[in-house]
């Protein structure tokens, strides 16, 4: 059966998970809506990722419903039925507690999710392709899996499905891979050693989601913690591996695991605790020339918070600026951050211009145009929308509501898009917010014109 390229899942970049839409100025041409389906009313109390995994005839979504009970829907494409299936799992006031879901290549459903520091939370179908037939696993490998945070699925090349999470809290945390068996239905370790494992130097490595690039490889990009307030992020790191087994530099040194702050041929920018780095709209996009770009931002000489952008050349890391704004965001505390900056990765356009969309809390929004041998912002331009201008408004008249998006390209050569729709309030630190709250909000998937 075809299962999914590599899930474009997030790690700890939480806020991440919700989708950007890049503010743009009105254009002529906008995507077409050609499908609307209704799934059923959802949670909006406070904002948590969903879900959504395309295949050629298949489609599931993964969220909480309106008692905010983790809900998974399945259908056959075409179809206006969901099957809806409730699982024992209720959410609480933490927007860490994303819910993701993949497929196995036996076309069983693995979901995951509602996790923060707690026992791990895992369910798995009975039947390929049959949501009715979840079932709640109590444990994947037995170890490692009673302070579970940051759930990912991955695929390798061929079809081997990868689990990845992290054991442990900031500061006091390794990363942990599963690989899954088909046959046995059973998980084992992928390999003896963590991914990550800061516990000697009392740090946590907060990695944004890996992804595959143009090049083949898998590239890893992150930064180390040492404490739960995220003013202490630092050192901007990457590796990259085939196997998720075998990881190397950009130079090809190969590294040996656990990856450790203590080793600084994986170093991209050494940027040191309370300068503006933070595990929040930071990742890695790819140029014409199939080289990873990595996008975070920091601060400047000034004290400014700037967007750079960090290229492998030379046979080394060259990080420079591509904005020049006069304001000071300095993230800290605990909780999920609520976000004044946010940068996107760099995008290879279909006319093969290199672009970059941004937002900001005083600068507003939009789209630069970059200079592919530079990367320097040649001018703000506009894009074709990527959805309806009519639906990026929330209809709730609740205060303080804001629309998500969760999307998903269709499989194989297409210009269409599938997207999830829902309304919510925002994080607020994880902790329930004083007064009334929000009624519940549709769900409903889109199918657009690209």
């Amino acid at each position: 059966m075809p299962f999914p390229s590599p899930r474009r899942l997030l790690a700890a970049s939480v806020l991440g998970l919700f989708g950007f839409i890049p503010p743009q100025a009105a254009v002529a041409a906008e995507p077409k809506v050609l499908e609307a389906s209704d799934i059923e009313p959802v949670w909006s109390g406070h904002s948590v990722g969903f879900d959504l995994l395309t295949t050629a005839d298949r489609q599931f979504a993964a969220y909480y419903d309106a008692e905010r009970r983790m809900t998974v829907a399945g259908r056959r494409i075409g179809d206006k039925a969901w099957t809806i299936q409730k699982l024992d799992s209720v959410l609480g006031w933490d927007s860490h507690n994303y819910v993701t879901l993949a497929l196995d290549r036996a076309g069983h459903l693995h979901v995951c999710g509602n996790m923060h520091v707690v026992p791990l939370v895992y369910f798995r179908s009975e039947k390929p392709f049959d949501v009715s037939t979840l079932k709640r696993v109590p444990q994947m490998v037995g170890q490692g899996e009673k302070r579970t945070t940051y759930p990912l699925f991955y695929h390798l090349a061929d079809g081997t499905l990868l689990f990845l999470y992290r054991d442990g809290m900031s500061g006091d945390g390794i990363s942990l891979i599963n690989r899954y068996d088909e046959k046995t239905q059973a998980w084992t370790r992928h390999m003896e050693t963590p991914l990550f494992d800061g516990k000697a130097q009392s740090m946590s490595a907060y990695p944004d989601e890996i992804r595959q690039g143009p090049d083949g490889w898998f590239h890893l990009v992150w930064m180390w913690r040492d404490t739960p307030d995220c003013s202490s992020n630092h050192t901007l790191s990457h590796a990259r591996s085939h196997d998720f087994k075998n990881w190397e530099t950009m130079g090809g040194k190969p590294l040996a695991l656990p990856l450790t702050p203590d080793n600084p041929d994986v170093v991209v920018d050494p940027v040191g605790p309370r300068l503006g780095l933070i595990n929040v709209g930071f990742s890695v996009g790819f140029d014409a020339e199939k080289r990873p770009v990595i996008n975070y931002h920091k601060h400047d000489a000034a004290g400014n918070s700037q967007i750079y952008l960090a290229r492998f050349e030379d046979k080394a890391w060259k990080s420079r600026p591509v904005s020049n704004w006069n304001y000071r965001w300095a993230p800290e505390g605990g909780g999920t951050i609520v976000t004044e900056i946010r940068s996107q990765p760099v995008r290879l356009q279909a006319d093969g211009r290199l672009t970059q969309s941004w937002s900001h809390l005083k600068e507003g929004g939009g789209t630069w145009l970059l200079d592919p041998a530079t990367l320097a912002v040649k001018e703000k331009i506009s894009l074709p929308r990527e959805i309806p201008s009519g639906l990026g408004k929330p209809t709730h008249e609740f205060p303080d509501m804001a629309v998500r998006w969760k999307r998903d390209d269709e499989p194989g050569p297409s210009d269409k898009s599938w997207a999830l729709r829902w309304e919510s309030r925002g994080a607020y630190r994880d902790r329930q917010p004083e007064g009334p709250i929000p009624g519940p909000t549709m769900l409903t998937l889109y199918r657009f014109s690209r």
